[in-house]
């Protein structure tokens, strides 16, 4: 088998260019992820994700996408199902909790079955993330403030989505709730004690039951490390492997977010991450001049990379 590049690149538009195809062929990169400027149709969609696999040569190699519900939902009404954000399910809960369960297992089914009919195996969802009322920049994506309720809809996302074919990403590990600046934009801090973001932020990533995907958060937890945030920390990534007990596969947020910007080059960024212990670097951009500038500053999979993938695939 060719060695495969650690890293998870974007596209620029509805099909791949000339110029995409010949770097793909020859970088070999993990997998996909697509955006709302790769999506216009089923047909289309198909076609895009067909492309990419033949340019790699692995018939199962991962097509990632943010469908989450709500305001994150990549493929639209009129041809996808409108979805509700994970916030509703919680809301749900509070007066009728089998109804909320069981509109959460429609959910997933019903992502997977759309994905699955595109050729997507691999979802940027659930968000285990616990609800902050003091914050709102993950407000509606997160199923509630509880985490107990949080941990136990996520599961029955995760179970689904497996049994129907759809690898999920937990994310953010190991939480989002308490960031009070957009990531996209700045670097969070959070300085709340390691004992409460045990009991609250992190519970919900130490109950799942399978060794799934996980993405980290670009967060800086001042109780685990107070200078680098999590996706660039080892000291982290070793909490989230150790304490928290995730043993999945493990890709970053974006590294392209604003959160990121101060730590490097892209290439300098995109190493910190692999030797923080990540098993792959996610770069959305699409931006094919940046993708090569990159692309050789990145190892192939590593060895142990390669089992939890194989361990993850395992679970569908």
């Amino acid at each position: 088998m060719r060695p495969i590049k650690s890293v998870i690149f974007g596209c620029s538009g509805y099909e791949l260019t000339k110029e995409e195809k010949a770097f793909f062929r020859k970088i070999n990169p993990l997998g996909l992820i697509l955006f709302g400027r790769n999506i216009q149709d089923p047909d289309q969609v198909r076609a895009l994700v067909d492309s990419f696999r033949k340019c790699v040569r692995r018939k199962n190699a991962p097509v990632l996408i943010d469908q989450e519900g709500g305001t994150v939902q990549r493929l639209k009404p009129p041809h996808w199902t409108k979805l509700p954000a994970a916030e509703e399910y919680g809301d749900l809960y509070q007066t009728d909790p089998p109804k909320a369960m069981a509109g959460i297992k429609k959910h997933a089914k019903t992502i997977a079955k759309e994905l699955s009919d595109l050729g997507i195996n691999v979802d940027c969802w659930p968000c285990l993330d616990v609800k902050n009322k003091d914050h709102n920049v993950m407000y509606r994506r997160c199923y509630g403030d509880d985490p107990v309720l949080v941990a136990e809809m996520a599961q029955v996302s995760v179970d689904t989505a497996l049994k129907s074919g759809l690898m999920p990403i937990i994310k953010h590990i190991p939480g989002y709730g308490r960031v009070t600046v957009d990531p996209h934009k700045a670097l969070p801090t959070v300085t709340d004690a390691l004992k409460e973001l045990e009991k609250v932020d992190f519970y919900p990533f130490r109950q799942m039951e399978q060794p799934v995907w996980g993405m980290t958060a670009h967060v800086i937890y001042t109780a685990l490390d107070s200078k680098l945030p999590a996706t660039l920390s080892k000291k982290v990534i070793r909490y989230i492997r150790k304490k928290i007990g995730f043993d999945g596969f493990l890709i970053c947020d974006d590294m392209a977010m604003g959160a990121l910007a101060t730590f490097g080059t892209p290439a300098q960024v995109a190493q910190k991450i692999i030797k923080a212990g990540c098993d792959t670097v996610l770069h959305c951009s699409g931006v094919l001049e940046d993708m090569v500038a990159l692309a050789s500053h990145i190892p192939d999979l590593s060895v142990e990379s390669i089992k939890r993938l194989k361990r993850a695939e395992g679970l569908l």
